[in-house]
């Protein structure tokens, strides 16, 4: 998987990339294929935002579903937990419904009439 953060506006934290790029990699847990993953990192200027200054947005890219999820928060960090938050709770719930699932109950099973 490969991971491809974009910066608009002032510099990142010198950790960023690092805490990125790990709590992303395990996303492969869930098995579902995605090559490629954006992660764009916007701040505003403006002081009207106030708290929500600092804008993630991450985007998948593969032969799997297409995620996208935003963040917003005081710093980058704090924007980026609650998009990979999100991003992570997307593919838990493909992945639960990938899951084969038998629906016979257990009187099919053993062949008992009623």
């Amino acid at each position: 998987m490969k991971i491809i953060i974009h910066n608009h506006g002032q510099a990142l934290a010198i950790d960023f990339q690092k805490i990125a790029v790990e709590r992303l990699e395990r996303l492969s847990r869930f098995h579902i294929p995605i090559e490629r993953i954006d992660v764009d990192v916007k701040h505003e200027v403006n002081p009207r935002f106030g708290k929500n200054s600092h804008r993630v947005i991450i985007t998948s890219h593969g032969s799997g579903p297409l995620v996208r999820a935003e963040g917003e928060g005081f710093n980058d960090l704090a924007a980026f937990d609650e998009a990979a938050e999100a991003v992570e709770l997307q593919l838990r719930k493909r992945h639960e419904r990938s899951k084969d699932i038998d629906r016979t109950s257990l009187r099919k099973l053993r062949g008992v009439k009623n």
